[in-house]
């Protein structure tokens, strides 16, 4: 993912092992990155156990929000794609411990790999079935 796509906000997939490291005091000793994708400065991470969403926050970004969700907790997610004057997709997702009406909701920039990212929850998800 080049400079020009980050500044816009592009999703792209990330290199495990650079993330492993950024993340690695957040991890168990036998769990592994199978696949992550930043959004600007946050990133979707998807380990052999759970999804983890990481919110970067403040101005210098030393300051991080790392969301946990276990597969097994995710009921449904939905993507909506882009539209003509709408330039922003989202991919929602529910888990059992939030109402309803609150599900994780993150957006995409026009052209990001947001399918990329579902494929990736669909394949996760699925492993818990």
């Amino acid at each position: 993912m080049g400079l020009y796509s980050s500044l816009r906000g592009r999703a792209g997939s990330v290199d495990v092992e650079k993330v492993t490291k950024q993340v690695e005091p957040f991890l168990l000793e036998d769990e592994t990155i199978e696949s992550a994708y930043k959004i600007f400065r946050d990133m979707i991470i998807f380990t052999n156990r759970r999804m983890v969403l990481v919110d970067v926050q403040g101005f210098t970004g030393k300051k991080k929000k790392f969301v946990s969700l276990p597969y097994k907790s995710i009921t449904a997610f939905s993507v909506e794609t882009a539209g003509l004057f709408d330039g922003d997709a989202t991919l929602s997702i529910w888990t059992a411990h939030l109402p309803q009406d609150k599900p994780h909701e993150l957006e995409f920039k026009k052209g990001d790999s947001i399918f990329d990212v579902q494929k990736s929850l669909v394949r996760h998800a699925a492993i818990e079935l």
